[in-house]
């Protein structure tokens, strides 16, 4: 009963053969030899199409060598290439490497400092410790992959060299406080240009110092330093706050004494021309009467002299019956005593 329905449906107790028997239709006969030269070809074919096919990223640009020479740059995308003679490279040419100087980082993340490559030299002949980070981009894909042996250990060598030649004419102050910003701009200037004679294919975009700090065994001194420094700073700016007070109270105080002084000489001044008119016009009233004027004059000075003095008049037959010792003087001063 089994094997009328195995006839039934087309099977048989012998699966290889049925299938050799279907391989040798769809071939057009010939064995089994022959069917597998045919998969082997397909396959080959197949593998040589996948082959021959490969896709660019967007961050990325593909570097076609054949027989060991560029033969041409790919964009992002799909190409097509020779498969066994031509080799596709396909470096990240929108992405920024980092390179770190003066430092590593472990497995956790933390930063070990290299201190071979981060103490270096300032321009005033003092030790700092210089953590920097230099970031880059591939410019030109052909030069980065053939025109330099180990690019990241050039661009960590070259930019090396340039911090320790700005820091070598750089003050230690400027390299601790307000002159990173150049430290750094003048640095990937002078970096870029060493890669650029290189032929490095590569484009410095930033130059970033991590950490710019005195050794631990000179932190000390540098605090010393820097204490002595506010110091003066901070009696500097105290001699400034009292020369601003100080120097405009005197120039009030002279520019007040000029005013007076004008001031004076002016009155002076018209007190003189004041009196020089009336004496001349007395002049002329005396030449008119000079009787008058005299008299005039000589009550004028009396009643400007008597009253300074302590005299007592005694006028005509009053002076008979006065004692010969009578403490006038005294009485004139008490009255002025009790006048005041």
């Amino acid at each position: 009963m089994a094997w009328q329905q195995g006839d039934q449906w087309g099977q048989s107790d012998n699966p290889l053969q049925d299938i050799l028997k279907k391989f040798e239709r769809l071939t057009g006969g010939g064995g089994p030899i022959k069917g597998l030269k045919t998969l082997i070809l397909l396959g080959s074919i197949i593998v040589f199409f996948v082959a021959a096919f490969y896709t660019v990223a967007p961050d990325e640009q593909g570097v076609v060598k054949r027989f060991g020479k560029v033969v041409r740059v790919t964009d992002p995308g799909p190409h097509f290439r020779m498969p066994v003679f031509e080799t596709v490279y396909k470096p990240q040419v929108t992405k920024v490497h980092p390179v770190a100087i003066g430092f590593r980082r472990d497995p956790s993340g933390r930063a070990q400092v290299l201190p071979r490559e981060a103490l270096m030299l300032t321009g005033d002949e003092n030790i700092l410790q210089v953590e920097t980070v230099v970031q880059y981009r591939i410019q030109d894909p052909e030069a980065y992959l053939f025109n330099v042996a180990s690019v990241e250990a050039t661009i960590k060598k070259g930019s090396e060299a340039a911090i320790r030649e700005v820091l070598g004419k750089t003050h230690v102050d400027d390299a601790l406080t307000t002159g990173k910003q150049q430290i750094q701009a003048e640095t990937q200037a002078i970096a870029q240009k060493i890669l650029d004679g290189y032929n490095s294919g590569v484009e410095i975009t930033t130059v970033q110092l991590k950490d710019v700090s005195p050794p631990k065994e000179v932190v000390a001194a540098f605090k010393d330093v820097a204490s002595a420094k506010e110091d003066r700073e901070r009696l500097i700016r105290q001699a400034q706050s009292y020369e601003n007070d100080i120097i405009p109270r005197a120039k009030g105080q002279a520019a007040q004494i000029v005013n007076e002084a004008e001031a004076f000489s002016q009155a002076r001044v018209a007190r003189a021309a004041g009196e020089g008119d009336r004496f001349i016009k007395q002049l002329k009233e005396y030449r008119r009467g000079k009787d008058v004027i005299r008299k005039r004059i000589y009550i004028e000075t009396m009643e400007a002299i008597l009253p300074r003095m302590e005299k007592v008049l005694i006028e005509g037959k009053l002076a008979d019956g006065i004692l010969p010792y009578l403490p006038l003087g005294q009485r004139t001063r008490a009255k002025g005593n009790v006048g005041q």
